[in-house]
């Protein structure tokens, strides 16, 4: 991710050199934050090689890859490893999830990493864990 963060970079100050347009903003923050789409932190972390015409104002801006070339990529990297079970993002967000609770995350501390609305729809990630939450260390234990 270091190296992908470096190569975003780049690119971003590129397109800030041939003053692409940034980003596009929901109409709400974009009033609010006139500039903030030109702004790193708002820059994609999966953008598209190619700039596009934004069909909804007609402005050629850089916009985040497609779900599906996500997913094509994802699908060949796991070819390219050599891996013999399917990958998808999907299951990406899954180990993430279990990764966190395995490590002693609270199950609220997962839900709002992965944007649910509902705890219940993050529990559903406790299934596979065995023992959440002993792995957390009190700072009595030290």
């Amino acid at each position: 991710m270091k190296g992908h963060r470096q190569d975003l970079r780049h690119l971003f100050e590129c397109d800030r050199a041939r003053d692409i347009a940034g980003v596009w903003l929901p109409e709400g923050l974009e009033r609010k934050y006139p500039n903030a789409g030109k702004e790193w932190p708002w820059f994609w972390v999966w953008p598209e090689k190619n700039l596009s015409e934004d069909p909804r104002q007609g402005i050629v801006r850089r916009h985040h890859l497609l779900d599906r070339t996500f997913q094509g990529a994802i699908k060949l990297a796991a070819s390219k490893a050599g891996l013999n079970k399917r990958v998808t993002p999907h299951v990406l967000r899954h180990s993430f999830a279990t990764h966190c609770l395995e490590k002693g995350y609270d199950i609220r501390t997962v839900q709002e990493l992965l944007g649910h609305h509902n705890v219940e729809t993050t529990q559903i990630y406790t299934h596979v864990v065995g023992k959440p939450g002993l792995g957390v260390r009190s700072p009595l234990d030290g």
